[in-house]
């Protein structure tokens, strides 16, 4: 199982390089069912493993240009608060009542995803964006992380993309620097408590790393356009999973038919002149700032 664990741990290197997200989604499932750790022991060492292949990967974009530094470091450090703050405050909200409104958010964010945004004429540039508008997106991401404790690139892929207005690959890399930073912070709570096999959590980082590179090196490989709707339906398809789990199997699996659905209409509208969701996934219209 183990070396079943460091196979799979390649493909959560590659989500992360490419997608600039999923590693805590992907990494606590596979540590916990198939590696047979506690629930407690595969999140602080999800987060030694996704930190450490963050940080891998920020740096194999970084040398390609794929990373705005300015923005990803505010944006961290701000999270990192913001965080730490949602973790307060889940203390007082049932866990099933978080995950069940994360999946719902994280449906919405995946048809913002999907339906992207047309730059327009005298838009922000990406090193102009105000710090203030920075450090308020990285305190509400850092938050609803808090609270669902997990999905970090979830956010801060939409939000650097949608909202702070970086193309999909510097959002991609950049996120990478967000993660890093959180997942670090996040470690240093648990070490307190929980104790790591540090061999196999060694193994399995190591294992991730070499697809975080492999990942980072797709990604200047693949459209950003194709990019950015791919990490839309992966998106929709985890949401499934989360309403399978913390409502009924049945609500998953009407979640995953819809998903399936709406993907193949999605299909029929690149390849016939018919497309009913072509309102849903048309770009949105985006204005110069004021």
């Amino acid at each position: 199982m183990i070396a079943l664990t460091v196979v799979l741990a390649v493909f959560v290197g590659i989500a992360l390089g490419l997608l600039g997200g999923g590693g805590s989604i992907l990494t606590v499932p596979l540590l916990a069912y198939v590696a047979g750790m506690d629930a407690k022991q595969a999140i602080a060492t999800s987060l030694l493993v996704v930190g450490v292949t963050s940080a891998v990967g920020a740096i194999s974009h970084a040398r390609a240009g794929r990373v705005q530094w300015r923005t990803g470091l505010i944006f961290g450090a701000a999270g990192m608060a913001g965080a730490y703050a949602g973790g307060l405050l889940a203390r007082f909200i049932p866990g099933t009542v978080l995950l069940i409104g994360f999946a719902l958010m994280m449906i919405a964010t995946a048809v913002a995803m999907l339906r992207g945004r047309r730059e327009a004429v005298g838009a922000v540039a990406v090193h102009r964006i105000p710090v203030g508008k920075v450090v308020a997106e990285g305190l509400v991401v850092g938050l609803v992380t808090g609270l669902v404790g997990a999905g970090g690139g979830f956010l801060v892929v939409p939000a650097l993309a949608l909202l702070g207005g970086l193309p999909m690959p510097i959002a991609v890399g950049t996120s990478l620097v967000v993660i890093t930073m959180k997942s670090f912070a996040g470690l240093g709570g648990y070490l307190s408590s929980v104790h790591i096999d540090w061999t196999v959590a060694l193994m399995v980082t190591a294992a991730a790393v070499v697809g975080a590179l492999i990942g980072a090196r797709l990604t200047a490989m693949v459209n950003p356009d194709a990019l950015r709707k791919a990490f839309g339906w992966f998106v929709l398809a985890m949401s499934s999973v989360i309403l399978a789990q913390e409502i009924h199997l049945a609500v998953g699996a009407a979640a995953a038919v819809s998903t399936a659905a709406a993907g193949a209409m999605y299909l029929a509208c690149t390849r016939t002149g018919f497309c009913p969701l072509r309102r849903v996934f048309a770009p949105r219209h985006v204005g110069a700032p004021g």
